[in-house]
């Protein structure tokens, strides 16, 4: 009898970031998440790898619903990715679900091998005036 998939396996596996529209469109501003508990796959070793995920935009005409930015985080920790590979993803993901108007990732992984990697990718120009 084949097991049933768990209602979070499901909820997980079926996740994509979501967004809501940005109801404060009259000003540029920054939006900052950290995500200290993301985990990948080594693609060569499958050890599992970890990091912190940093997120920072700023929006558009929407913005990122937290719940399915938490679900669609989660799927990364089966996946075979190299550092880049997942930073990138993240990337390409959040832009294409919220279109940003400026969008900075960091993925602050842990030492291996005695090694220690950060990635950061940018997506467009920080406008004028707004912090970073």
């Amino acid at each position: 009898m084949a097991e049933e998939m768990k209602y979070g396996a499901r909820m997980i596996a079926g996740a994509r970031i979501e967004t809501v529209p940005n109801q404060s469109t009259g000003r540029d501003y920054i939006i900052d998440f950290t995500i200290p508990e993301f985990t990948c796959l080594c693609p060569i070793s499958n050890f599992p790898d970890f990091a912190t995920i940093r997120i920072r935009y700023v929006p558009s005409g929407r913005i990122v619903e937290l719940k399915s930015l938490k679900l669609y985080i989660n799927q990364f920790r089966e996946q075979e990715l190299f550092h880049e590979q997942a930073v990138n993803r993240i990337l390409d993901d959040l832009v294409a679900a919220c279109a940003p108007k400026w969008a900075w990732i960091e993925g602050d992984f842990n030492v291996r091998g005695n090694i220690k990697t950060k990635v950061r990718a940018v997506h467009g120009t920080l406008p004028p005036g707004v912090p970073d």
